[in-house]
Parts: structure tokens; C-alpha cells; sequence
């Protein structure tokens, strides 16, 4: 799993939110073969625990921290475990979130503060707790988005909101930390491959039409392999992008849409 040579991420510390699975264990997996040390955050303490045990035995240094990061003491708690086991942090991944389905007027108020709460706030909150540390040495802050924080589709309950604000959260790290050094990245992907079913409540799914209980509620791109995503958010970071939208033919979309949101609703009832 370890690189033979030196890496970028050769000794660095790397904090991954939501990361015993998915796209979050992914990054901690390509992080760890740079040489990186990884502490990995989730609630699961089962789960937390294999994927440990897995990236440990491939080679890398992982810590698991078992953390519910809408807690404002479990993020305290988290920051303070790694920096007392590591010494440092040099990256931050808040990639915790879950996805949603749901029609408009059927999404309770309390709906979105729970899609908020995860998808938003729990990135703040991890965010102001390591930025001291991250600014002290020019580090990183990856926010894992989704093509929805770009543009809003149907059926997706609370879920576009929340990675709206998110998006919005990121640029503002940008406009106001970039000059003190601070890297920030939003990355927008399209539907992630998994392992596992997404297992949505039946009242999420009340009167919805088949194709919005798909990935990605339909929307017609390829699912992305976790791993590949995974390498391409590595690379974004050496190069400090700014964002990271896959399929990148999105961009034309997005781009389209604030020229002309008639053309834009037009575009997203035909492709999602």
C-alpha cells in the first residue's frame, strides 16, 4: 500500500470525517499509500474499527476515532485525539454527510435542519476547530460537495440545500484564508459507486416516481469508482485547486444554467 518513493503526503496528518466507508475510506487509503499518517472519524465504532484493521494491514498508519461530528464535544474531542496522537494536522477531509430523497413540499422544515446539521454545520464545526492548526502550516481543507451543491434537481428533499450552503462555505474559506495560506477545496462529484445500498425510509420515498430512488436520483452519469475519485482529489490538492467537479461536463450545465435558468430547469428535467 506505502509508496516506495516520497510523496507530498509523506509524514503529513490527515483528519478524514465519515471515512470506515465509501468515498471517505477511499481517501484515507490513497492518503495512507502517500505515507501519510490518517485518523479516520465515524459513528459506527464496529465499522470504524475494520476499515483500521484493513488499512492498517496494507501497510498505512491509521488511527480510529469514533465520533458523532454534529457534537460540538465530539469534534473537540476528535481534534484533540489526533493532535495528541500525531503532533499535527495538516489535512482536513469533511466528507461525513448523507444523501436524501424526498418532493419539495413534503420536506419538513425539521428535514432540513437535519441535512444541515451533517451536511453543513458538522463541516464547520470541524473546520473552526482545525484551522489554527491547518493555517499554522499552509494546509488543506477538502469539503466533499456533490454536483447538487452546484444545481438543485428534483426529489432530493433536503439534500441540495444543505450542499448549497456548503459550497458557499467553501468559497468564503477561500475569499478570506487563501492569502493566510489556507488550501480549500470543494469537490462535486457525481453518484459514488457502493458497496452497499443506500437504505432510504419509506416516508422519503412516499409518491416518488422509480427512477428519483436510483443513485443520484437518476441523474444520467456513470457512478464513480470511489478509488479513482479518491487519487483525483490527491492530485487536486498537490495542485491546490480551488474545485473538483466530476463528470467535468457538468461545468457546461452549471454555466448554462445561470445564464438562463429556463434553459437550465430545461437541461435538468431532460437529464435527471
Amino acid at each position: 500500500m506505502r509508496s516506495s518513493g516520497r510523496t507530498p503526503w509523506q509524514d503529513k496528518v490527515v483528519l478524514v470525517t465519515g471515512g470506515s466507508g465509501g468515498l471517505g475510506r477511499a481517501i484515507a487509503a490513497r492518503f495512507a499509500a502517500g505515507g501519510a499518517r490518517v485518523a479516520i472519524a465515524a459513528r459506527g465504532q464496529e465499522k470504524l474499527d475494520v476499515a483500521a484493521r484493513e488499512l492498517s494491514a496494507a501497510g498505512g498508519q491509521v488511527l480510529a476515532i469514533a465520533a458523532d461530528v454534529t457534537r460540538q464535544s465530539d469534534v473537540d474531542a476528535l481534534l484533540a485525539r489526533t493532535l495528541q496522537h500525531w503532533g499535527r494536522l495538516d489535512v482536513l477531509v469533511n466528507n461525513a454527510g448523507r444523501s436524501a430523497r424526498g418532493d419539495v413540499l413534503s420536506t419538513t422544515p425539521e428535514d432540513f435542519q437535519a441535512a444541515l446539521d451533517l451536511n453543513f454545520l458538522a463541516a464547520v464545526r470541524c473546520t473552526l476547530a482545525a484551522a489554527p492548526h491547518l493555517l499554522s502550516g499552509g494546509g488543506h481543507v477538502v469539503n466533499i460537495g456533490s454536483l447538487a451543491a452546484k444545481t438543485a434537481t428534483r426529489y432530493m428533499g433536503p439534500y441540495s440545500a444543505s450542499k448549497f450552503a456548503l459550497a458557499a462555505y467553501s468559497q468564503q474559506l477561500r475569499l478570506e484564508l487563501g492569502d493566510r495560506g489556507l488550501h480549500v477545496l470543494l469537490v462535486c462529484p457525481g453518484p459514488i459507486a457502493r458497496n452497499e445500498s443506500r437504505e432510504y425510509s419509506a416516508a422519503e420515498l412516499t409518491a416518488l416516481p422509480e427512477s428519483a430512488r436510483r443513485p443520484g436520483a437518476g441523474v444520467k452519469v456513470r457512478q464513480l469508482d470511489p478509488d479513482v475519485l479518491a487519487g483525483r482529489i490527491l492530485r487536486a490538492c498537490e495542485r491546490r485547486d480551488r474545485e473538483l467537479i466530476v463528470p467535468g461536463k457538468a461545468r457546461l450545465l452549471f454555466a448554462l444554467s445561470q445564464l438562463s435558468p429556463r434553459l437550465g430547469d430545461w437541461l435538468l428535467r431532460r437529464f435527471t
